[in-house]
This record gives structure tokens, sequence and C-alpha cells, in this order.
């Protein structure tokens, strides 16, 4: 898989992969954490703006004769930075450590290929060993994932809307 910042020129191709995974977390026990409409899309603007957002995208497909049958298609996006981020300073609970860390937000799968977390882990890890994330309690899907990833449960935050979220740190030694 590929992995590249998303532009503005995606953002047709990106709805509709939120939309999708609001439809899985509903249908697995989860419909509060993006409600109806989350990520709202001025949130995913921004994103963008701020070069946060990435893509994965699968590898062009060859047909029989060799030659490029397809394009690149998105397979997830994510939601990536460097730096404190504001809904980390209160904890109730305690983190693993203070170094400095990557957070990942709004990850969301298009359906039909695996390895999506996989791939955003392994892509966020070669620019910081250090890494959080928070989930609803209600994703259960979500919450083994990481911690078959090698997350610890840390404790509890709120979010901007004052919602909780169980916050997850993983840390990786890097050369």
């Amino acid at each position: 898989m590929y992995i590249r910042k998303a532009s503005y020129h995606d953002l047709e191709n990106i709805l509709p992969i939120y939309a999708y995974a609001r439809k899985q977390m509903a249908l697995n026990g989860n419909p509060g954490q993006w409600g109806m409409d989350k990520p709202e899309p001025e949130t995913i603007r921004q994103d963008i703006e701020l070069g946060r957002l990435f893509l994965i995208e699968t590898e062009p497909q060859a047909n029989t004769e060799g030659l490029t049958a397809s394009a690149r298609q998105i397979a997830g996006v994510f939601a990536f930075q460097i730096g404190e981020d504001p809904t980390y300073r209160n904890i109730q609970g305690r983190w693993s450590n203070d170094l400095p860390y990557g957070v990942i937000h709004r990850i969301a799968s298009a359906g039909g290929q695996k390895g999506i977390l996989t791939e955003c882990l392994n892509f966020c890890n070669t620019l910081i060993g250090n890494l959080r994330i928070d989930t609803h309690e209600n994703n259960f899907v979500m919450r083994h994932l990481l911690e078959k990833n090698g997350f610890l449960e840390c404790g509890m935050i709120h979010v901007e809307d004052g919602s909780p979220r169980i916050a997850f740190q993983r840390l990786i030694q890097q050369n």
C-alpha cells in the first residue's frame, strides 16, 4: 500500500469513506462516537489545509498483459500530527511517558482491505516512535485492534465536545 497526504481534490472520495465508517461503527454497537455527521467536512478540510490528513491507497493492479489496469484506490484515511494535542493534556489516568509524541485521529477504512490500521501505524512510526490515540468506549473493534498492536490503555480523556474517550499509547524504540 501507498500513503500520501490528502488534497482538496480528494475530498469527494474521502467523505464516502467516513460515511461507511459511521455505518460500520453503528452496526458494531458504536453509533455514538461519530453519530450521523462526524467528522464534519470542515474538520476534514482543516486537516487537509494543515497537511495532517493522509490517504492509504492500494497499489495499481496489472492486467494479464502486464499493463496497469487500475489506478490506486483509497483504502483508508487518517489524521496524524506530531506535537501536543490539547485534548490529551488532562487525563484521568496516566500516560506511559512524557516524551514527544504523534497523535492519530479520525482513522477510517473504505472496507474491503484489511490492515489499514497496521499500515497507518507503520507509517506514523517512521516519523516518531511514541504514538497516542483515543477511541469511544463502545468502539470494541478499535480497542481490540489497538491492544493487538501493542497499545496500552492509559486512562480517560475528554474531547472538544466534552465526551469521554479511552486514551492509548504505544512506544516503539527507534534506531
